[in-house]
């Protein structure tokens, strides 16, 4: 009885609690009532209480009731006992009638009490279906695989349920916010916060549901293909993008901040194409700070603990037990039947009567007592009961314990694994800001080596302005040095000139004195002679007196004439001191000018010598720096050999090989040009473009090196990065000894030129093997494939005419008809592969003649290999697709082909003559006529192929019979298994049409693998990379 009395108190309390925690006021749920729910709850294992409070409310009738009693239930669902969930299910039909009635208003709590109670309906489906979930739906990884049984179909459903489940939760989100006024501070007012109070309940299910739909996500992409994926795709990014605006609209709202923290998503929604991204989900944790202790809720603590002690040990106040004697028998002296004082004058009836009263009292009192040993009897059976169902709950509290023991465990190695991951971040982190500071000081020492790269052009660009200047002034000086010869040349030749002239004179005047005096003496002879003449012919006087007298006239002019020639010869003497004179003046003037041009002759040499030194300096310190300049090129080249960055760059054998034989080239302008300079310092000009040229050339081999040994194998990579790196301290020996003076002219290049003879026969090792023909093979080859390609389109027009002669002798009707169709058809085809072929022959003549230059048509297509070999192929697959398609062509006329067969074919064709175009029209000049006449062509195959298909597809439904279909005689039973019947067939046919696609698919890309390693494509794209 006493144990019944406890039960009345609890249910009454609980009814207590439940009234107020569900109540029309427009306020938020007391957290205390709310608790009290719930652990009423686990002590009676269910919801049996609850539901029965509940079903006297007038849910129906008022919105706000409706409302709070959500919210109850919802935190029920949540935290109360497993069994809630079982017993709720009873009154689903209630709930969904109450949601369908409450939908019919608009607006109020009406409209949130329909969205509230589909959502707990969809909770309570949700948790009978994945009994695995807990109501809070709190699991570990390990859990939620287990949830799935490793059954990528059970997570495919599980995630489509998780996603209707969050729908639910965003749509109460949304319903919440629409019906409240953002413009003022609602969050702090009493109806405010009735309606915003549920949300808590629903951030608390939206997290954990989005982490398990991103995970389950990641998980069904590791098993499905992506195009399967791609609605539950499109449909969690909207969800995505509503959730992450409901969360940044809650954390903002001041009623959240001191009741939950709310997490915020990332910024974009996970990459579930990129399965590595999984590591980068974080989880989002929604924390409830602890509350502060009240009076309140040291209150509903007392009293829980005290229901708790009365469920375990009733303890009955004595004040309840001390007057059960009283009640039972009497507390008045007068009337007690154990008071003896009074009996001494009691009648004899009256012994009697009050014997028997005693004996009914004691037979009544025994039946009582019977009756409180069976309840003592029960009341033990039921505390037994109740000791072991709380046995099983201190088991199964310790069961949880140590689940939560395990789980705790794991979440620490969870946590481990966490923090290890976040210190790999952080290195990663440090390691990226580490490249990042090398990438960007790297990019400084770029800009500063430019920068001095610049400085250096613009000296040496000014070193050139000084030398054509000191050249133009040397110019000058050499012209005037070449008229002051010319002065002095021919003032000496003047000077020579007036020499010689008063030699001249001086010898006349000498000349015509000796004269003179010959004269002279010749006359002193005559006059002697005479005087002997007269002394001797004295006596003849008188004869010779005329003779005397002639004489001495004659004597008188002589003498007369004498005294005019001693004058002429004293005028003579004269004039000859006056010339003497007059040259040795001439003389000294000219030996002082001579001086002064001799010495500014000389102080033009000098300055002509200074400035010639100062020239043959400027000549050297610009050769030096082209040579530092060459230096820092080279050792920048090795520098990048060694950068991290540099691993992902590749090239190609052939493009390497184009490299070193461009560097061997330039050694030998650099040989020619530094003999040149040795010979004659003013050639510098051509070294340092020598040099520079050189040190770019073997820079670029050497990168391009390292790149080509990423795409080659191990050992053939270390040979080759070893070789550039020989190649690149060669380089650098080279130009130490061309920056010194004295070693230049004995600075030997056989060391680089022999490493690069060595990286240019690794590279010709490495190049594909394609291009290895020879160029008699390679053109040889073109030809004799263009040809077998007009020798198969030939043979297979007429292989088609003679078909078609055996089906017109054979076959009759509406089959000769289709055969005879059919084959014009594949015969026009064949005509127009023909004309195809001959203005692509046409085509590539005018290529190969435009193109080739001086060289002969097979250096041309060795040349161009890549082209030729492009030609090949397409040639290759139009003969083989002619053939094949008149194989096709003859089975079907025989009646053993397929008609399909016959149409792939002719798309083959088409495709294979599509090939030739591309290759034949890519060297082709735009307003070349030939390209013209083959663009026509391609179209002529394109129609032609056109009619083919055309043809065997009328031919195909005029051959085959159609069966008409008759169900009249048919029952309502036999239609339905011929539908199954047909339903069965349909579905094996997609499967085996799906299967023959995904069949044609993997075979077309191993075509195109293999087509690619033949032709050698990959190579050739490793190479451009």
């Amino acid at each position: 009885m006493e144990f019944s009395v406890n039960i009345a108190h609890d249910l009454c309390t609980k009814a207590v609690s439940i009234n107020k925690a569900i109540n029309t006021q427009e306020v938020a749920v007391k957290e205390k009532h709310a608790r009290t729910c719930i652990l009423g709850t686990h002590h009676e294992k269910g919801a049996h209480t609850f539901w029965a409070a509940v079903n006297r409310l007038p849910l129906s009738s008022n919105a706000v009731l409706c409302w709070k009693f959500c919210h109850v239930f919802h935190k029920l669902l949540r935290d109360g006992h497993p069994n809630v969930i079982k017993d709720s299910m009873r009154n689903k039909a209630d709930l969904s009638d109450m949601s369908r009635m409450w939908g019919h208003l608009s607006e109020g709590y009406g409209k949130l009490c329909s969205i509230y109670l589909k959502l707990l309906i969809t909770k309570m489906e949700f948790h009978v279906k994945n009994p695995r979930f807990p109501g809070n739906l709190q699991m570990s990884n390990r859990q939620l695989d287990e949830a799935g049984e490793n059954d990528v179909n059970n997570f495919f459903q599980l995630t489509v349920e998780m996603f209707d489940y969050l729908e639910c939760e965003l749509n109460l989100f949304l319903g919440v916010f629409s019906s409240l006024d953002m413009s003022r501070s609602v969050s702090v007012t009493a109806a405010g916060q009735c309606r915003l109070a549920p949300l808590i309940q629903v951030i608390l299910d939206s997290s954990h549901l989005y982490d398990y739909t991103v995970k389950l996500l990641f998980k069904l992409h590791s098993c499905l293909p992506a195009d399967t994926l791609q609605g539950h795709r499109d449909r969690f990014q909207e969800q995505f993008k509503k959730l992450k605006s409901l969360f940044y609209r809650s954390s903002n709202l001041q009623y959240f901040k001191r009741l939950i923290q709310i997490p915020q998503l990332p910024e974009n929604p996970p990459n579930f194409l990129r399965a590595s991204a999984l590591s980068e989900h974080i989880s989002p944790v929604v924390v409830i700070p602890a509350e502060s202790s009240s009076p309140e809720t040291e209150h509903m603590v007392d009293l829980v603990t005290e229901d708790l002690v009365d469920t375990d040990i009733p303890i009955q106040p004595a004040a309840v037990v001390e007057p059960r004697f009283d009640d039972l028998f009497g507390t008045s002296a007068a009337t007690d039947p154990f008071n003896f004082n009074n009996q001494n004058g009691m009648r004899k009836d009256d012994k009697d009567r009050l014997i028997k009263q005693l004996t009914l009292e004691i037979q009544a009192l025994r039946e009582e007592l019977e009756s409180f040993r069976l309840e003592s009897g029960r009341l033990c059976q039921a505390l037994r009961g109740r000791v072991n169902e709380l046995e099983a709950e201190l088991a199964e509290q310790s069961h949880l314990r140590m689940q939560a023991l395990g789980e705790s465990e794991f979440l620490r190695a969870e946590l481990d694994d966490l923090r290890r991951v976040k210190e790999d971040t952080e290195k990663e982190q440090r390691s990226l800001t580490e490249i990042e500071r090398k990438a960007v000081a790297n990019e400084q020492r770029y800009v500063k080596l430019k920068e001095k790269y610049t400085e250096l052009v613009q000296s040496h660009a000014d070193l050139l302005r000084k030398n054509a200047e000191v050249t133009r002034q040397m110019t000058v000086a050499r012209a005037a040095q070449d008229e002051v010869d010319s002065v002095r040349r021919e003032m000496q030749e003047k000077v020579k000139a007036a020499q010689e002239a008063a030699e001249r004179r001086e010898q006349e005047q000498v000349e015509q004195l000796q004269e003179l005096q010959r004269e002279l003496i010749s006359s002193r002879a005559e006059l002697d002679t005479l005087k002997s003449t007269m002394a001797s012919s004295q006596q003849s006087s008188e004869e010779l007196s005329s003779q005397l007298s002639t004489v001495e006239s004659e004597k008188v002019e002589l003498a007369g004439s004498l005294l005019k020639k001693e004058e002429e010869l004293a005028g003579l003497g004269e004039e000859l001191e006056r010339v003497q004179s007059s040259l040795a003046s001439e003389r000294k003037s000219g030996v002082k000018t001579a001086e002064a041009l001799q010495n500014q002759l000389n102080e033009k040499e000098s300055r002509e010598q200074a400035l010639e030194s100062q020239l043959v300096a400027a000549r050297w310190s610009t050769l030096q720096g082209a040579v530092e300049e060459a230096e820092r090129i080279v050792q920048d080249s090795l520098a990048q050999l060694d950068d991290p960055a540099h691993i992902s760059c590749t090239s190609s054998a052939d493009y390497l090989a184009s490299r070193c034989q461009a560097s061997l080239d330039c050694m030998d302008r650099l040989h020619s040009a530094r003999d040149g300079y040795l010979a004659d310092n003013t050639g510098v000009s051509e070294l340092v473009r020598a040099v520079t040229h050189l040190a770019h050339l073997v820079g670029d081999t050497i990168v391009q090196g390292s790149a080509t040994s990423h795409m080659v194998p191990v050992e053939q990579a270390d040979a080759l990065s070893d070789s550039v790196k020989a190649c690149g301290a060669e380089a650098l020996a080279l130009l130490g000894q061309m920056k010194e003076q004295e070693s230049l002219a004995t600075a030997d290049s056989a060391a680089l030129r022999a490493a690069l003879d060595g990286i240019l026969a690794t590279s010709e090792k490495l190049r594909p093997r394609g291009l290895e023909l020879q160029q008699g093979e390679l053109g040889d080859l073109v030809e004799q494939e263009m040809a077998a390609t007009s020798a198969a389109v030939e043979s297979a027009a007429a292989r088609i005419e003679d078909m078609l002669n055996k089906s017109r002798a054979v076959d009759t009707g509406v089959k000769m008809e289709v055969n005879e169709r059919i084959l014009a058809s594949c015969t026009d085809l064949m005509q127009a592969i023909k004309a195809l072929v001959l203005s692509s022959k046409d085509l590539q003549r005018d290529i190969v003649d435009s193109g080739r230059g001086a060289a002969s048509m097979k250096e041309f297509y060795v040349k161009n290999s890549r082209w030729t070999e492009g030609l090949i192929s397409a040639s290759k697959a139009v003969g083989w697709g002619a053939t094949v398609m008149v194989d096709a062509a003859d089975l079907v006329v025989q009646g053993k082909g397929k008609y399909e067969e016959l149409m792939v074919c002719s798309h083959e064709i088409a495709a294979s003559t599509a090939q030739l175009v591309a290759a034949s029209k890519v060297k082709a000049d735009k307003d070349n006529a030939n390209l013209g006449r083959l663009k026509l062509a391609s179209k002529g195959v394109t129609q032609a192929t056109a009619r083919v298909v055309a043809s065997t597809k009328s031919g195909k439904s005029q051959i085959e019979e159609k069966d008409t279909m008759d169900f009249s005689s048919m029952t309502l039973t036999q239609i339905k298994r011929q539908e199954m019947d047909s339903q069965v067939s349909v579905l094996e046919l997609e499967t085996k049409l799906q299967k023959e696609r995904e069949r044609l698919g993997e075979l077309r890309k191993k075509h195109y693998e293999l087509a690619g390693v033949a032709e050698g494509w990959g190579e050739e794209d490793e190479g451009t990379g």
